[in-house]
């Protein structure tokens, strides 16, 4: 498996159309030296990287920031110029360069939006980039001004001066202590107007309830000569009554001597652009339809909460998804459908509107009410009961009365040691045992059998991308002859590495692949790496003249399935190995349970050559008599049997049985393997008693196929 995610595939026609489209609205507000076409050239590079964002997954909006910056360096940079591109990029890129079949019309228009949020937040920081820079060699000018020799005084005062006045930053200039000395007209013009009275007034005097208590900090660390500048955005109010913000930025200027002088500030309007990062933003957190909090802004303020040193100690969800709304889309439509949905939105809001609570629609029918350290452990399964009464009521669309019915999990407890994800999980897994359980109600997060029912949704849903993204792996135990302790073949134990829990052994996805019907896919494919893998021993000549035998689990599902045979032969022929190399295992319990007619394909694989082995003997509830009607040729006797004799002595008891069993076995000419053979005394045991063959961690554990030479 590769954790890489490949480059998507991007329509070359869309992304041209939509250079062009963006170019002819941009272009005219440039002040670039670009031709059209090179800059229509420039864009097409953009739009590729606008993309590729927009289809990858997991979804990253930073290349926007990218584009942003791309653009001031292009020098597209008039006032217009923003509003057009985000103009242009709203309308047009999800309908030239994105695949909303995959993405899905919301989650197309979220991206969107956070990739317009990217762009302009990139193209302010290049802007500001270069306004510092600006702002920097103004210091300077202001600087050499006071210090050059007299002849060039004069000179280097009216270069400042111009630049001072037209400059279309405002600019004022202050003392050490922080009385205004002189300001341009740009600096007047953003306070409110002309000739205000600004030359009377300290900076410090211009304080606003929104200022950040860093931004005092900075200015009295650079009034104690202690900082040579500093950068901030920072509110003010003007004489209109209105909040101009800015993107302040304020210098030192020392004398001849290094000694704190003046001070020189510049301003630049950013109101605009924060109403449209505002605008942006909001676009990107809200739900469009309903105006509610979406998914993005649920985890954000869920993430929060869990947050290690967040001062939440507890935590509490009420995942609520409504109970046949399917059937009102596709019986009334998604008008209505849609209109049904903002009116649950509206009763759902009024339920979840004290402090810490916050309501927000995750997807098609699915609401969340997040609550902030509520009050006591029930108050959550309160604002529960309370939703369920408020859509009690039938909700008139147009000219119908709709009933809305909805199932509800609840989660509530600590926050610690928690993620999102899994709060979310809990109460998603909540609600659907509710709505097992007849919808309309609300049920409460069982941790316990979360757990469980987590676990295994998850495993049982990765199944198909397991065996497609080669999770599985095979592991090899040998078979050893009692006789002379030599190799006679090996058992195929398939496992899963899975990405999140490890290796995980048969026990924890057979169960899973039985279930979902994958054993068949699965075993298919155990048999033809394990026939491979056999075909790899002869070709190496391991096992000396006689091949070593590989033997194949097969499931109860698998037994009947009709073209075990047909695939079995297969399998053997495409990899050139004799049937007789072939073992398959099939359980006690379940060739037992089997009738004449699922046993017939064990038989024909049988009369082929191919071993057939009663696997887990002794484990099941039949009488030896049956071992008689069975196609076996081996008998595979259960570990619990063979317990009794690790111990010195043997339990005389278990040796009878063994005994026994073994002497069945061979009067019915049955071959005996016992498994789980772990000391040297066991094996002195079972081989006096005359067991075929052997395995168990005494001679070697399952391990891959490269050490099973050495293993005995």
């Amino acid at each position: 498996m590769t954790d890489e995610t490949p480059t998507p595939h991007l329509p070359p026609d869309g992304l041209r159309r939509f250079a062009t489209i963006w170019c002819r609205a941009v272009y005219p507000a440039t002040a670039t030296s670009m031709t059209k076409r090179e800059f229509e050239s420039l864009l097409l590079a953009l739009s590729e990287r606008l993309a590729i964002a927009l289809r990858a997954q997991p979804f990253d909006p930073s290349p926007g920031v990218s584009v942003g910056e791309a653009l001031v360096t292009a020098h597209c940079t008039a006032p217009e110029a923003l509003p057009r591109v985000l103009g242009v990029i709203d309308a047009y890129l999800l309908l030239y360069c994105a695949d909303l079949t995959v993405l899905g019309q919301d989650e197309g228009r979220s991206r969107c939006a956070r990739l317009q949020h990217a762009i302009a937040a990139g193209f302010a920081r290049a802007l500001q980039e270069r306004t510092r820079s600006e702002q920097e060699s103004l210091s300077v000018a202001a600087l050499t001004a006071q210090t050059e020799i007299a002849n060039a005084l004069h000179e280097s005062e009216t270069r400042f001066r111009a630049v001072f006045r037209d400059a279309a930053l405002g600019i004022g200039i202050a003392d050490i202590n922080g009385d205004i000395i002189d300001t341009n007209e740009s600096f007047a013009r953003m306070m409110g107007g002309i000739g205000l009275p600004t030359r009377r007034r300290n900076v410090l005097d211009w304080t606003h309830p929104d200022d950040s208590p860093e931004v005092w900090r900075l200015q009295r660390e650079l009034m104690r000569g202690e900082r040579e500048h500093y950068q901030v955005e920072k509110p003010y109010s003007r004489s209109d009554g209105t909040v101009l913000w800015t993107n302040l930025t304020v210098s030192l200027l020392r004398d001849a001597e290094g000694e704190p002088r003046y001070m020189l500030a510049m301003m630049e309007d950013v109101s605009e652009r924060r109403l449209l990062n505002l605008r942006l933003r909001y676009q990107a957190t809200h739900d469009a339809l309903t105006d509610l909090p979406n998914r993005s802004m649920f985890f954000e303020r869920l993430e929060q909460a869990l947050a290690a040193g967040s001062p939440q100690s507890r935590v509490g969800l009420c995942y609520l998804d409504l109970d046949g709304f399917k059937a009102v889309n596709d019986s009334l439509g998604h008008a209505v459908g849609d209109q049904l949905l903002i009116a649950v939105a509206e009763r759902l809001q009024s339920c979840a509107s004290e402090p810490g609570q916050m309501l927000a629609r995750i997807g098609g029918d699915e609401f969340v009410a997040l609550v902030i350290d509520p009050p006591t452990a029930d108050s959550v399964a309160e604002l529960a009961r309370r939703a369920l009464a408020a859509l009690a009521t039938p909700v008139t669309v147009g000219d119908r009365e709709l009933m809305v019915r909805a199932s509800i999990g609840v989660v509530e407890g600590p926050t610690r040691n928690l993620t999102s994800a899994e709060v979310l999980r809990s109460a998603d897994i909540t609600m659907y045992r509710a709505k097992a359980e007849g919808g309309n109600r609300y049920a409460l997060a069982d941790p316990d059998s979360d757990a469980r029912a987590i676990s295994r949704h998850h495993l049982t849903h990765h199944l198909p991308a397991a065996l497609k993204g080669c999770e599985f792996f095979i592991e090899y135990q040998p078979l050893v002859r009692m006789e002379d302790g030599s190799l006679e073949g090996a058992e195929a134990l398939v496992r899963w590495s899975h990405p999140r829990h490890g290796v995980l052994g048969p026990d924890r996805f057979i169960p899973l692949a039985e279930h979902t019907g994958l054993i068949v896919p699965l075993g298919r494919w155990v048999l033809q790496e394990a026939v491979r893998q056999a075909c790899k021993w002869q070709v190496r000549g391991i096992g000396g003249p006689r091949p070593l035998r590989v033997n194949v689990n097969l499931s109860p599902r698998q037994l009947h399935h009709p073209e075990l045979v047909e695939d079995t032969v297969a399998v053997l022929e495409e990899a050139g190995l004799p049937p007789s190399a072939l073992c398959l295992e099939v359980t006690e319990t379940a060739m037992i349970r089997a009738d004449e007619n699922e046993l017939r394909p064990l038989r024909e694989l049988a009369e082929l050559g191919v071993g057939i082995a009663l696997d887990d003997f002794g484990t099941g509830y039949s009488n030896l008599a049956n071992l008689r009607r069975l196609p076996a040729n081996t008998l595979k006797l259960d570990r619990s049997f063979t317990q009794g004799l690790q111990r010195d002595p043997a339990d005389p008891v278990d040796l009878k049985i063994v005994e026994g069993i073994v002497s069945l076995a061979h009067a019915l000419r049955l071959s005996v393997t016992v498994e789980g053979v772990e000391t040297s005394t066991q094996a002195e045991q079972l081989r006096d008693l005359g067991c075929d063959s052997a395995q168990g961690w005494f001679y070697a554990r399952p391990g891959p196929p490269e050490r099973l030479p050495e293993a005995v």
